[in-house]
């Protein structure tokens, strides 16, 4: 068996303010919009971000997103008016802070040097 893509999934009460929330935290707009209702972001050519209108699962995802420097990405994002949590190490010099679309759901943000 062999994959090719990954596709993570975050589940929204409404599309419309999800979508806001999800063009500051990725800086940009949906790359595409196939149906009513799910929205696309192709983070990388093997990783999209798909938010979708699902409100029985709602504020329930968790998604992680790698970073290259995470100080920074904090620091943009609150100028976006995104605020993350604290700050944690992991192991390996692995470090992370989490923020919440309006939903709830968590999307992490680790900066992880070993995986350069």
């Amino acid at each position: 068996m062999s994959f090719t893509h990954v596709l993570a999934v975050a589940s929204v009460m409404a599309i419309e303010p999800a979508v806001e929330w999800y063009e500051r935290l990725l800086g940009r707009p949906a790359d595409v919009r196939p149906m009513d209702g799910l929205a696309d972001w192709h983070i990388s050519p093997y990783a999209w971000l798909q938010v979708f209108q699902s409100p029985e699962q709602a504020g329930g995802s968790l998604v992680n997103l790698v970073v290259d420097d995470l100080d920074r990405t904090l620091s943009d994002l609150a100028g976006r008016g995104i605020t993350a949590g604290e700050t944690q190490p992991g192991s390996r010099g692995v470090r992370f802070a989490a923020v919440h679309d309006p939903d709830g759901n968590r999307v992490t943000l680790i900066e992880n040097p070993i995986a350069d």
